[in-house]
């Protein structure tokens, strides 16, 4: 039971951070699926672009991010996604959890 615990809160420990790296990458500079996604897998190599696609879809399900298309040279318009007030707000949310426990580790000099 413990394991199951400790399993779950790693695994949304996982899922904010990556949250929290697409709203900042997002947030510096608009950008399409692939790019976002490649520089993610590029800090975080385990991590499925399935996965990344879907936290994608979320963000934007949520009103956390806006997507316009636009047409490229050859192939299909790409989509490139920008960060929107409320995803601003998520963002600030974020950073200040993640400098939080980043405080704590250090208080208990992990860090």
């Amino acid at each position: 039971m413990r394991w199951h615990i400790c399993h779950f809160i790693l695994i949304m420990l996982k899922k904010n951070i990556l949250e929290l790296c697409l709203l900042s990458l997002i947030a510096e500079e608009e950008g399409y699926g692939y790019d976002l996604l490649k520089r993610l897998h590029d800090t975080f190599p385990d991590t499925q672009e399935s996965a990344g696609y879907a936290l994608i879809r979320s963000l934007q399900k949520d009103g956390y991010i806006d997507a316009a298309g636009q047409k490229t040279a050859n192939g299909p318009p790409r989509k490139y996604y920008r960060i929107t007030p409320k995803g601003s707000e998520r963002l600030s949310e974020l950073l200040s959890t993640w400098r939080a426990l980043v405080k704590g580790l250090e208080g208990l000099g992990i860090c």
